[in-house]
């Protein structure tokens, strides 16, 4: 499904509300695969759940395919993945990975993924028994990951699910990201702190900049998926991270900048 915002803004919080996103407009195409970056306080959460019909904008408009977001949010057009897995603790980790078709009969799909050959896909074939206190934090972010996509919705919503872990980790579940995307082909918009993890995993990087969280630059990534290895060493890879990088560098310059302009 596309996505698109037109002129959003976002406000939250009391009077006076905050303004967290201005001016954002922004067209996702269906069945690609796209980052958010940014330094933190730039809206990039609010953004998500914005486009996942969780926030609704103070202007502007939001829509999923033909739809609003929040109605594409009742009808489970859109998946979540968020920075913690939150699995419940009494229940293996086969009824973890089906909670979402379980609960969500009313809106079945045809052709939905299997939970176990999800969990095959995920490494964790073998532990589909065993409860989450005796998974390690990657194996928990794997049942998560394997959980978001047997609902089988044409968007999916990424936040720093793996944010917590150590690099290798990391690593490994973003590539693993990577390969359900490109075996099942929703339209992912993932917000990550990290610019290596954005480059390895996007087709698309949009950087944010703060105060109020807006667009500062929108990098296509023109490496090939899958990725080649190995990357770190990979020019156009080191290109992409350094343009980047340089973006949200300007970004916090100006902010500087204009704070020091009297009035």
């Amino acid at each position: 499904m596309e996505l698109c915002l037109d002129a959003v803004d976002v406000s939250l919080g009391e009077r006076p509300r905050k303004l967290v996103l201005s001016s954002l407009s922004l067209t996702i195409e269906p069945g690609s695969f796209v980052a958010v970056v940014g330094p933190s306080g730039c809206g990039k959460t609010t953004l998500l759940r914005t486009l996942g019909g969780l926030v609704q904008p103070s202007a502007g408009s939001v829509t999923v395919g033909e739809q609003s977001a929040d109605v594409a949010r009742r009808h489970k057009h859109v998946g979540y993945l968020p920075q913690k897995a939150a699995l419940m603790p009494w229940a293996s980790v086969n009824a973890n990975a089906s909670l979402l078709q379980r609960v969500n009969t009313r809106h079945a799909r045809a052709g939905l993924p299997s939970p176990v050959s999800l969990l095959s896909d995920v490494g964790l074939v073998d532990v589909g028994d065993a409860k989450p206190s005796a998974l390690s934090g990657g194996m928990a972010q794997r049942v998560a990951l394997a959980r978001t996509f047997a609902l089988g919705a044409p968007v999916l919503l990424v936040d720093e699910p793996f944010s917590a872990l150590d690099e290798r980790t990391r690593s490994d579940l973003g590539a693993q990201l990577v390969a359900l995307w490109e075996q099942r082909r929703p339209t992912v918009v993932m917000v990550t702190h990290d610019v290596d993890e954005a480059v390895r995993c996007a087709q698309r990087v949009i950087v944010l900049a703060a105060e109020p969280g807006r667009i500062v630059a929108d990098i296509a990534v023109s490496l090939a998926v899958p990725r080649p290895e190995p990357l770190d060493d990979n020019a156009e890879f080191r290109a992409t991270v350094r343009q980047i990088r340089d973006v949200l560098a300007a970004s916090v310059v100006d902010r500087s900048t204009d704070a020091d302009v009297s009035p």
